[in-house]
């Protein structure tokens, strides 16, 4: 911006200059034309006037004492010379005369002679100061060439030197206040762009892969500032989905290995544990009056405990195991209506559009989705609740089917909705937290997608989607 300033400077300066030269040989040019007509107008005159022959050997007689005059008027020296170009008159005080003065050059006589105008005009230097010369024709009454008038002419340019310096100065000033001005505009320009690069370059290097990154946010920027940090927001969202994809993929790998080893653990102990309480209730003593209800006791208890180990490594060992990709042609909404046959809760509704929807699926890996994200929804009601609902439905949209479970319990608060499909997360007070992580994982097997809208108080609705084939 100052760079520019200064150039404006410069070039306005340049233009000014050449402007004011071309004025001045304008007016002078002009000066010497008017003062040149004017005096051709007092010589006419004096010529009229006079008692003498107008021929050019009286010109010295002529103009005896009106050459004095009229240069007095005009304040222009006047030199007359014949038509061989000898000098007869001149108004010039000078008893030593040069002899260029005296005799004209032979050019001058040949342009006057051959030009239509019969003017010619010379332009020298002398002492550096400039001058201007002009020849023309006098004539008499009957247009006849009597002499040759010369008109020297001094170009002074002391007064427009002097405007010109004068304007410089001012111009000059204005150009001060103006840098001045844009050192100050500069200043706060680029102390505002890179406060927003320096808010971007702190952003940058606050950005960890762990946490969530906050993205920046500024009212009013540059275009170019503005694409910087879109393009910075949309690197932090990218960022944040693979950080997530990847939390993820860690997290479900490691609960993979751990269910595996956890139900590996479990279940070794079982069998032996079963052929030994068998093998007890074989060989009770029947002498003891009391044998048969320690026995029952004693089996039904260890048996109650290993059915419960063996559950928690079943739920283990399923969560572990992916789904497999067992694709069988069936009646979705049928499948749907046999898993909510197993709840007794009178609110259940099932709705569908149309009745039948053919699609590909594994049929129990279809029952468990159902039937956790009905679990979910009876388990999400709080205790009194007036007026419970869970809806299901199933319908179709262009090629896809979408099963979707809709309640009206206590929903889901934004604190936790990041993390509802994570492995072992749970707001409640029992179970393991795999339900809903073994439906997404289902589901996502399936080319699918299964996402959620809740509102805290109000209710949450699961929407599962599926191709159909």
């Amino acid at each position: 911006m100052i760079l520019l300033v200064l150039l404006a400077s410069v070039l306005i300066a340049a233009v000014t200059i050449y402007q004011y030269n071309e004025e001045a040989k304008d007016y002078h040019r002009e000066r010497l034309e008017r003062k040149e007509k004017a005096i051709r107008k007092s010589i006419n005159f004096v010529i009229r006037e006079t008692t003498y022959p107008v021929t050019t050997k009286n010109i010295p007689l002529i103009f005896k004492k009106e050459i004095f005059d009229i240069d007095a008027i005009h304040n222009l020296q006047i030199n007359l010379y014949d038509l061989d170009g000898q000098l007869l008159k001149s108004s010039k005080r000078s008893i030593q005369r040069d002899s260029t003065e005296i005799c004209l050059d032979a050019e001058v006589l040949n342009v006057l002679s051959n030009t239509v105008e019969h003017r010619y005009v010379v332009k020298n230097e002398e002492n550096g100061q400039t001058f201007q010369s002009s020849y023309t024709y006098i004539t008499d009454e009957k247009f006849k060439n009597l002499a040759i008038l010369n008109l020297p002419y001094l170009e002074n340019d002391d007064f427009l030197n002097r405007e010109l310096k004068e304007f410089l100065l001012r111009l000059g000033y204005a150009y001060l206040v103006m840098i001045l001005v844009a050192i100050g505009f500069a200043y706060f320009i680029s102390k505002y762009i890179t406060r927003s690069l320096k808010n971007i370059s702190d952003k940058m290097n606050e950005i960890r892969l762990e946490k969530r990154n906050k993205k920046i946010e500024i009212e009013s920027s540059s275009d170019e500032i503005e694409t910087l940090v879109n393009s910075y927001n949309s690197m932090i969202d990218e960022l944040e989905d693979s950080a997530v994809k990847l939390a993820t993929s860690e997290r479900e790998q490691a609960w993979r290995e751990m269910a595996k080893q956890v139900a590996h653990e479990i279940k070794n102990p079982l069998t032996p544990m079963r052929l030994s309480v068998q093998s007890f209730q074989r060989k009770f003593n029947p002498e003891d009056e009391n044998i048969h209800q320690k026995v029952d006791e004693y089996s039904n208890t260890l048996i109650e405990q290993i059915d419960t180990m063996s559950s928690i490594a079943s739920a283990f060992s399923n969560f572990a195991k992916m789904p497999a990709q067992k694709k069988e042609v069936l009646n979705v909404v049928h499948i749907v209506k046999l898993a909510l046959d197993i709840f007794n809760e009178h609110y259940i509704t099932f709705e569908a559009e149309p009745e039948e929807v053919i699609a590909k699926f594994d049929r129990t890996q279809l029952i468990r989705v159902v039937t956790n994200l009905v679990k979910n929804g009876i388990q999400a009601m709080p205790k009194g609740k007036l007026d419970p609902k869970i809806i299901t439905k199933v319908f179709l949209d262009n090629d896809s089917v979408k099963i979707t479970v809709e309640d009206n319990g206590s929903g889901i608060s934004d604190d936790t909705k990041s993390k509802i499909f994570e492995p072992k997360f749970t707001t409640k007070t029992s179970g393991m937290g795999l339900g809903l992580a073994m439906v997404k994982n289902i589901v996502e097997t399936y080319n699918g997608s299964i996402t959620f809208t809740s509102q805290l108080g109000v209710g949450t609705t699961f929407t599962v989607s599926f191709p159909k084939e």
